[in-house]
């Protein structure tokens, strides 16, 4: 999964594509979070430990992070937004992803007591900067504002999330009084299985064409990707991703656009004319069995189909269907 993971946060570190996951997820497709107002920030956050016997800090490395800039009714507006990409369910993802935010709070906190210490550095008394004692020994004026953190979590799994979404569906608590006093903190969820089919054409970029990709990866009916525009003409960078992702048998020229609904049919059908030549020949003709049982597994690894799909694709005899079954 780490190539998924590496590829994934290089083509969603270009700004566009960033803005667009947001986009659709908070604005439903609108493009109010503009590229050109999202400025990279440090993924670095320094995790301090507690208890008697911790003595180092621990770093942790969010996948993207951006800080959003903008004017809005003339209003100057900044958030900080952080993207984590999973290839699979990951079922501690809301702990993650409330500790990465927690952080990123508590970095605001101490950067602004070390620009008040560096003022005091320069004056005579605490006075002169303006800190009253509590704000000084706080770090943070009473009137100092953090800027919002926003994570979404981007899951490029063609299965639904089964995972929590939430801390209080991690915990084995049944008392609700209780239970009202724990802090909660629920995921913000990009997931292909979650998008309705009408809901993919609000993507402003690529991003839509991957996730729908990912949603569909193991049909053997390919009607919804023909006539789609955004499946002729592709660029380079989105046809990799998919294939990266779903492992599809499709052969692409790098830095050229691609036409991924003839890519993917093309890759269909050689993989179904090999299975079915080689089964043919190797399996039935000769009676090596394992051939056959190689070209099945073969066929489900670039296609997604199951072992029966891939089986019927074969034209293998239901009758001698369960025999290979038996052995996959």
């Amino acid at each position: 999964m780490g190539a998924i993971d590496a590829e994934t946060k290089t083509y969603l570190s270009d700004r566009k594509r960033f803005a667009d996951a947001f986009n659709f997820s908070v604005y439903g497709g609108d493009e109010v979070i503009q590229a050109d107002d999202l400025k990279e920030l440090d993924t670095t956050a320094i995790a301090m430990p507690y208890g008697a016997d911790a003595k180092v800090a621990v770093q942790k490395y969010r996948d993207l992070l951006k800080l959003y800039t903008a004017m809005q009714d003339g209003r100057a507006i900044y958030l900080v937004l952080g993207l984590e990409v999973r290839a699979l369910v990951h079922y501690a993802m809301p702990v993650r992803g409330m500790l990465y935010d927690a952080l990123n709070y508590a970095r605001q906190v101490t950067e602004a007591a070390a620009s008040y210490r560096k003022e005091r550095e320069n004056e005579d008394t605490t006075a002169k900067t303006g800190l009253t004692q509590e704000e000084y020994l706080s770090g943070f004026r009473k009137d100092d504002r953090l800027i919002p953190v926003i994570t979404l979590t981007l899951c490029l799994s063609a299965e639904p999330w089964d995972g929590p979404k939430s801390i209080h569906e991690m915990l084995a608590m049944e008392d609700k009084r209780l239970l009202r006093f724990v802090q909660d903190y629920k995921l913000n969820l990009l997931t292909p299985a979650d998008i309705a089919e009408e809901d993919f054409a609000k993507f402003r970029t690529g991003l839509g064409a991957v996730m729908q990709f990912v949603k569909h990866k193991s049909d053997k009916d390919v009607s919804w990707m023909e006539g789609n525009k955004r499946f002729e003409q592709m660029d380079w960078d989105t046809a990799s991703l998919i294939k990266t992702v779903t492992g599809a048998n499709i052969q692409i020229e790098k830095g050229e656009s691609v036409n991924m609904w003839a890519a993917w049919e093309n890759g269909i059908n050689q993989a179904r004319n090999d299975g079915y030549t080689n089964g043919r020949n190797d399996g039935y003709a000769d009676g090596r069995e394992s051939t056959m049982v190689s070209n099945i597994k073969n066929l489900m690894e670039t296609s997604g189909w199951d072992a029966r799909q891939t089986m019927d694709a074969l034209k293998i005899p239901a009758n001698e269907q369960e025999k290979y079954a038996k052995q996959l």
